[in-house]
């Protein structure tokens, strides 16, 4: 029971319930892993009583939390009796993150946070559409072997000309760790802060008209067109490492081009506003190309991002950490120029960007933010009736503790990171902004328990973040959801994700759920980016998948008939509501009415997953496997699984006439284009 008690002051479950009416226990085992990572001994009994002694007499000593949070302007914040602001009366303090003086009559005094959030995020203006893609899928005849920025922006800015469309929502761009091979997932990066240079547009840079050391740029430009036909006309896949080798030979040709007088101010201002947070990364990123990208194997005074070693270190490597701020740097103009031409085309999001749910051990925000980061642990998911034996996904947790200490500094650089130039932000995982699944290292996922943030101060940050930069804000909440949960990201205007294979009434005679039922705060999609496509789903070709890779735990047939009833229900549903006019079997057509169901819901937001629009057959991620198939390394395709590039999607009669479906914006001569009327980029 002590070390239940210790346990509960530090936020750390002892038990949870995978499903309704079942508990099961945590092993002690695990408590005392958890709390040693976070700065807590229990390794023993009498360490326990010392350590729950320890915190109920500084509890009882404290005048105020670490960090405090008023929603709204005004009156509304409440202080312990015996306290005095010191300065500015709690009522007059605007929307922002202040610091608090307080004294209390006994003559104490304390300082803490205090966190003014507007009520909620902002919402999409009237009800929107708009493509869901994996940037490195889509490549155009201009991309360097995988999607870029460039191709993002002409994405946007046809989709929102010719198709009224209001948003184009993109996999996470997060700075990924180098190395060979360079993990493909978006989801595992070395920094959530900074996107990755390898998006670049390189001849959009503007000192590319003016390099004179022309024969590297040539080079690295055939390279480019080799690695473009190997995917588009070969069939090969998605080489990041060799797209960033050509990307980087051309840029280090660039990079010994003088900045004309107006782009010198502007990256000097880039610095200036980015600070200590983009030096870190661009050291950590100087450092890996010398030591490696495991950081916890260089020279040991090294792994400390404020050591004098690496102060000498940052000094030597001066042109090398600057080369990586200057990356950064064009990484964010062309994200800056895409989100503008997506605005410009009339979308009312424009850019949705991703956040992944955590980086990668042994990437630069794991080495500049080591006090953030829980030692020892990694985050994942408890066994469930999907995956039994739970998840690990190897990701480092923050420290709840040290994030309330800051006032959420880390968290709220990062999204300002990321909310530069998006017009919303999709959060992975979002229910991890009130618990997370840690596991010790070393122990299997069954193994791990919830260890609890503080949901209250999340949610105001990321609502001021989201205030600030005038974005929408999405939830990923699929999966296990803690009772709750939803209707306190509903309450802050945070929008939901629903799936339509997964809505149906659970709570009653498990048939599909009415459109009218659906909730209206979330962004309705047919799939993702982890789940088949619906043409592969309507098909049964995603079973026939897992079986080739001898991932199905039940017999052939017997998943075969499961699948084809569930689409059979579906199918049946929607020729019932009128949404199947066309001839039965027409796999288009299908298509064509699980999306006429979406917009006959009344969610703010419908997602069109692009491969869908062409009737690609494959998914982006199969979960549970990794050299097994080719997760994020994949081109969008057609039917057949040839390839399509950029121009050939815009043209695609397929996707026309899926499109035709949606609502269009009086926007005159605009929506004339169609397939052989100049449909193309």
């Amino acid at each position: 029971m002590t070390l239940a008690g210790l346990a509960a002051h530090h936020g750390v479950a002892t038990s949870y319930s995978p499903s309704a009416g079942v508990t099961v226990d945590v092993p002690d085992a695990t408590v005392v892993a958890v709390l040693a990572a976070l700065g807590v001994d229990a390794s023993t009994p009498d360490e326990v009583r010392r350590a729950l002694a320890a915190a109920e007499a500084a509890e009882a000593d404290r005048l105020l939390p670490p960090t405090l949070v008023r929603w709204g302007e005004g009156p509304g914040t409440a202080l312990p009796d015996g306290l005095t602001v010191i300065g500015t009366p709690l009522d007059q303090l605007p929307l922002g993150v202040h610091q608090l003086e307080v004294r209390h009559q006994d003559g104490r005094s304390a300082s803490t946070t205090l966190v003014v959030a507007p009520e909620g995020v902002p919402q999409p203006p009237g009800r929107t559409h708009g493509f869901l893609v994996q940037l490195y899928s889509l490549l155009s005849a201009r991309s360097w072997g995988m999607g870029d920025l460039g191709d993002l922006a002409e994405l946007a800015s046809w989709s929102g000309r010719t198709l009224g469309s209001g948003f184009v929502q993109v996999n996470p761009l997060h700075a990924a760790v180098p190395g060979t091979p360079t993990d493909p997932s978006p989801y595992r990066p070395s920094s959530r802060r900074f996107p990755d240079p390898v998006h670049l547009r390189i001849e959009d840079i503007p000192e590319y008209a003016y390099a004179t050391g022309r024969e590297g740029l040539d080079e690295a430009a055939v390279r480019a067109s080799a690695l473009r036909q190997s995917v588009l006309a070969k069939g090969e896949l998605i080489d990041r490492n060799a797209v960033w080798e050509a990307k980087r030979e051309a840029l280090e040709v660039l990079y010994r081009v003088p900045l004309a007088p107006g782009r010198r101010a502007a990256y000097c201002d880039f610095l200036a506003g980015q600070g200590q947070a983009l030096e870190d990364h661009a050291t950590w990123c100087a450092l890996a190309e010398r030591y490696g990208p495991a950081w916890r194997r260089w020279p040991q005074g090294l792994r400390d991002p404020r050591s004098a070693e690496t102060a000498r270190a940052r000094r030597e490597l001066i042109d090398r950490v600057d080369f990586h701020c200057w990356l950064a740097w064009l990484t964010d103009t062309q994200l800056a120029a895409a989100q503008r031409a997506a605005r410009e085309a009339g979308m009312a999001v424009g850019l949705v960007h991703d956040l992944a749910v955590g980086a990668h051990p042994e990437g630069a925000d794991a080495w500049a933010q080591q006090d953030a980061f829980a030692p020892g642990m990694s985050i994942g998911a408890p066994p469930d009736a999907f995956n039994a034996r739970g998840q690990d996904w190897g990701l480092p947790p923050w420290r709840p503790d040290v994030l309330a200490a800051s006032g959420y500094a880390p968290y709220r650089g990062l999204l300002q990171g990321l909310l530069r130039h998006a017009g919303a932000l999709r959060i992975d995982h979002v229910m991890g902004l009130f618990r997370l699944w840690w596991v010790p290292e070393g122990h299997p996922p069954t193994d791990g328990t919830y260890v609890h943030y503080d949901a209250q101060a999340m949610l105001a940050v990321l609502a001021l973040e989201a205030h600030r930069a005038g974005a929408v804000v999405i939830g990923e909440d699929l999966g296990t959801v803690e009772p709750g949960v939803r209707e306190a990201l509903a309450e802050r205007g945070v929008l939901g994700t629903s799936v339509l294979w997964f809505e149906r009434d659970w709570a009653g005679s498990g048939r599909p759920l009415p459109p009218e039922d659906w909730r209206p705060g979330c962004v309705a999609t047919a799939t993702t980016h982890d789940l088949p496509s619906t043409a592969a789903r309507l098909t049964g070709e995603h079973v026939e998948l897992r079986h080739r890779l001898g991932l199905l735990t039940t017999p052939l047939d017997q998943e075969r008939n499961a699948a084809g009833t569930e689409v059979g229900e579906w199918l049946g549903y929607l020729e019932r509501l009128g949404l199947l006019p066309d001839a039965p079997g027409d796999e288009e057509a299908e298509i064509r009415a699980v999306y006429r169901f979406l917009l006959r819901t009344p969610a703010r937001m419908v997602g069109v997953w692009l491969p869908d629009a062409v009737g690609d057959r494959r998914p982006q991620n199969l979960p549970g496997t990794w050299d097994q198939y080719p997760n994020w390394r994949l081109p969008v395709a057609g039917p057949d699984g040839q390839p399509l590039t950029l121009e050939q999607i815009v043209g695609s009669p397929r996707l026309h006439a899926l499109m035709r479906i949606f609502p269009r914006p009086e926007r005159g001569a605009r929506l004339g284009a169609e397939p052989g009327a100049g449909a193309g980029v």
